[in-house]
Formats: structure tokens, sequence, C-alpha cells
């Protein structure tokens, strides 16, 4: 598999573009509808997310891409934000103390994650007793035939950006020690889902 810091680095404006007209608008505002108190958005990206966010909310957003944060920046700049802070990190290494966080909101974000584990036992370590994690993400699905047809598109994904779409996210994320695990199916049968993890 590509190195995927480097594949968000290099395809960063690609990337940006693609995100940005993808229909999954009304499923973002309903993940980050439900973050409340002190966030955290792993995987912030371009900032895709940032115009969903109330202006009242205190928001701290990480990425391993420095070249998609550059574009995140821009966005704040644009929508004149004063509530959002960005920092350039690994979600499998953050550098922030246990218990910091009410929420921490990850969209289409491990797909990507090398160690996807270590990613959310790292959430789960910085949220606070009681907190939830909100995860909007795409993963393998039950279904023979749309596994058949994301395996051909994970042939790409993987070379080009270092993207897996047969992820068992929704499994990884119950066996990381969270309390409560609830979930939806949103597109595609059971591929994009909205997942309420509390601590």
């Amino acid at each position: 598999m590509k190195d995927p810091k480097k594949g968000y680095d290099r395809w960063a404006k690609l990337y940006n573009k693609i995100e940005e007209n993808m229909p999954m608008g009304k499923f973002k505002k309903e993940a980050i509808d439900l973050a409340e108190g002190k966030i955290l958005e792993v995987g912030i990206g371009s900032g895709a997310n940032l115009k969903y966010y109330k202006n009242n909310l205190d928001i701290i957003g990480i990425d391993f891409s420095k070249e998609m944060l550059n574009l995140a920046n821009k966005k704040i700049t644009d929508l004149h934000l004063t509530n959002i802070k960005l920092k350039e990190m690994n979600i499998e290494e953050m550098n922030f103390l246990d218990n910091t966080f009410d929420t921490v909101v990850s969209t289409c974000v491990f797909c990507t994650v090398p160690n996807p584990k270590k990613g959310l036992k790292e959430i789960f370590r910085v949220l606070k007793p009681g907190g939830k994690a909100i995860f909007l993400e795409h993963m393998k699905s039950r279904y023979l035939i749309i596994n058949i047809f994301l395996w051909i598109l994970n042939q790409i994904t993987t070379r080009v950006i270092g993207t897996s779409l047969l992820r068992d996210t929704e499994n990884n994320i119950k066996e990381v020690g969270f309390s409560k695990v609830t979930s939806k199916n949103l597109m595609m049968k059971d591929v994009l889902k909205l997942i309420v993890a509390e601590k």
C-alpha cells in the first residue's frame, strides 16, 4: 500500500475538489450536528466539514498532511472562523493529554489510517469519560456482490493515495473499549455508516 501521507500531500488539490463535490453533505451535517463541548476532528483534511460547525464551538482539527491543512487554513480565513485551530499531527500518536475532549469527529478517515486500531485507541484515550466519538465512515460490506465491486476499486485507491475500501471499521471501533456503539446505514446498503461510540 502506498504511503497515505505522501499520497494526500501530492493530490491535495484534486482530493479537495472531489471532496467538495461528493454527495455527502447532508450526512456530514448530520454527524457534525451531534458534536458538542470541546471538539477534536481527526483527519480534517482540506476542511470540507468546516462550514457545518456552529461558530460557538471550541474545535481543534488535526491531519498528517501539511498540504491538506494549507487548504483547510485558507477555508478558515475565507469563512472568517475564529473558533477552529489546526495542528499537523498523526492520529496514531496524538500529543493531547488523556481525557481532553468531549467529542471526537471522524469523517471518511479510517479508510486511510495505516494502523486503524491504534488510531481508534488514541481517540478513546483523548476522550473524556462519557464523551462520544462520531464516525461517518465507509467500510467493508456484509454483501458479497458489493465487496467484489469495492475490491476492484480498492486496487486503484490503495496504490494512488493509500486508501482502503475494505476496512472492517465498525467492528474495530467495538473492539477498542467503547461502552456503547450504535450505527446507522446511510449509503450502498451498509457501506457508508454513521457510528456513535460512547466512552
